[in-house]
């Protein structure tokens, strides 16, 4: 009997190969992204920028160094087990969608009322390990939250969040400052939707950092003081225990916590797409120790400081054809982890401009939106514009609040009745706009199951609706109970509203039973474009 070969060693698996420069580069670009622009986001805000650059940034760092090691391990671990040396390892990186949504819903509300840092942090911690949390459970459950949730809702619910909290107000700094971001979103249109990359060579992401920062120093727009300002906070920034500041955000975390079961599921599904799509390539990983480490390290991340998931980030396959192998990776986490360490943010954001960075945050919010419409069957498409509406409210309200604020004012004492008399519906607004993550998710619920016929399942949506409307964990501003048991009550009012809604689908449910109906859909109503069209034209969002 002739023996086999033995399998070629996992020392095989070479630490750096010539194609982790180019991937590197790209992957460590779209990190930096991330890290300076909630750097902008929370100390432009009046955070302290030593909480930001001292303890959230090496905290952020720390976090993606664990994943990134980890998936380096898990890549040799492949690399053994199947006597191969082209393996390519997981890329590493923050949750970009969570990024907005922690920042937006959770830590700038909350320092805008109370003015204090620390509150307004801790209650992100709390938001960050709950992401992680369900994260880490949902290895063990993923196809049970999976099916409790249609996908289509959440890549509705993702659209919604990727155009209004990720892509328009960069929208509006890139016209704010079109001398620096015209030629950067043009150079985004070409590289990353087109198919014939201007400077192809240079990796994308660090060609539009180069081209907006060249230009927004040459028009004046960056100065040598705030270089030398930021220099103060470079340093030896060591990551921290957060343990009290988590408590404390603890105690009062409740009333923000609805936006980060949605998302931790979408960003279960996204990282579950990730995973499928390395295997594809040729690179077949296990789900479950994957999604245990990018929940742990999120969960240890928000324990150290960092209020920002981490996870699987796209484009595995790209660095597959750059000839990565497992470098790449591990140098990105070396490399973030650094960024943090020595207070490098603040730095870098003195020198890279928002401007520069604005139109890549158009790309992923236009991205996320169109990958809803990409995957999302013909006869569900209207869903993606149901969940639409809660983020566009939730925008408007805040565009409202931000304006009077800049006048001196606000909403009590110009009154309700005074902006509805302007023309802005704005007790609409508010209502609608008040737990878009929740609302969202809901009325795509709500949409999709009054399509596909299923009203059984509608009707547990709409009662679910009226007892969180109820407690004003949705439509209110802070979750309350009614001050009266009257149609007068907002509480009260959608209440009524949802029970009506359910009964309908009641009602809808035993007119089925009744006349025996049966809904079909057609081939066609079930095609997504990603079917519809050949998978050679699907662009890689990575290149």
């Amino acid at each position: 009997m002739t023996s086999l070969a033995p399998a070629p060693a996992a020392a095989h698996l070479k630490w750096w190969k010539k194609g982790d420069i180019a991937a590197f580069f790209a992957l460590f670009t779209n990190n930096l992204t991330n890290i300076i622009t909630f750097t902008a986001l929370l100390t432009m805000a009046g955070l302290p920028v030593g909480m930001v650059v001292g303890r959230i940034a090496p905290a952020f760092g720390l976090a993606i160094l664990i994943t990134s090691s980890m998936y380096v391990w898990f890549a040799r671990r492949l690399a053994r087990k199947e006597g191969r040396d082209d393996v390519v390892a997981l890329p590493s990186g923050p949750s970009a969608p969570s990024i907005f949504t922690v920042t937006f819903l959770v830590i700038l509300p909350v320092y805008s009322s109370t003015q204090d840092a620390e509150l307004a942090v801790g209650i992100g911690l709390v938001w960050g390990f709950l992401e992680g949390l369900i994260l880490f459970v949902g290895s063990f459950f993923g196809d049970l939250l999976r099916r409790a949730v249609p996908r289509s809702v959440l890549l509705a619910c993702l659209a919604g969040l990727g155009l209004l909290l990720l892509a328009m107000n960069p929208m509006l700094q890139t016209f704010q400052f079109p001398v620096v971001a015209f030629i950067v979103l043009v150079i985004v249109f070409i590289n990353w939707f087109g198919r014939s990359p201007f400077l192809g060579k240079v990796p994308t992401g660090l060609l539009l950092l180069i081209v907006g920062t060249a230009a927004a120093w040459a028009f004046g727009l960056q100065t040598p003081e705030a270089v030398q300002a930021a220099l103060v906070h470079a340093g030896w920034h060591p990551p921290q225990v957060s343990i009290g500041n988590f408590f404390e955000g603890l105690q009062h975390a409740g009333p923000f916590l609805a936006s980060a079961v949605p998302l931790a599921l979408a960003n279960y599904v996204f990282d579950l797409e990730n995973i499928e799509a390395a295997e594809a390539a040729g690179d077949h990983y296990s789900a479950r120790p994957v999604m245990l480490v990018n929940g742990g390290a999120t969960m240890v991340g928000a324990l150290m400081g960092n209020p920002y998931p981490v996870t699987v980030y796209i484009g595995h396959t790209a660095y597959k054809e750059m000839g990565a192998g497992i470098g790449y990776t591990m140098l990105n986490g070396i490399t973030m982890f650094a960024v943090g360490l020595f207070g490098m943010s603040a730095l870098l954001l003195s020198v890279v401009p928002m401007a520069a960075i604005a139109p890549i945050l158009i790309y992923i919010g236009i991205v996320t939106a169109a990958q809803s419409v990409r995957e999302t069957p013909k006869v569900e498409l209207p869903v993606i514009f149901i969940a639409l509406f809660p983020w566009i409210a939730n925008w408007a309200n805040s565009l409202i609040g931000n304006t009077l604020k800049a006048a001196g004012t606000n909403v009590a004492e110009v009154g309700a009745d005074a902006l509805n008399g302007a023309g802005t519906y704005f007790a609409g607004i508010s209502t609608l706009g008040n737990g878009a993550p929740l609302s969202s998710l809901l009325w795509g619920m709500i949409a999709i199951f009054a399509i596909r016929n299923k009203p059984g399942l509608g009707a547990i949506v709409a009662v679910l609706a009226a007892m969180l409307s109820f407690f004003g964990i949705i439509h209110s501003p802070v979750p309350s109970l009614p001050a009266e048991f009257a149609l007068s009550d907002t509480h009260v009012m959608f209440l009524v509203a949802y029970l009506m809604v359910a009964a309908l689908f009641l009602a809808k449910k035993i007119q089925d039973r009744v006349t025996n109906e049966k809904v079909t859909f057609t081939t066609t109503d079930e095609m997504t474009l990603s079917n519809a069209i050949a998978p050679s034209l699907i662009q890689s969002p990575e290149r």
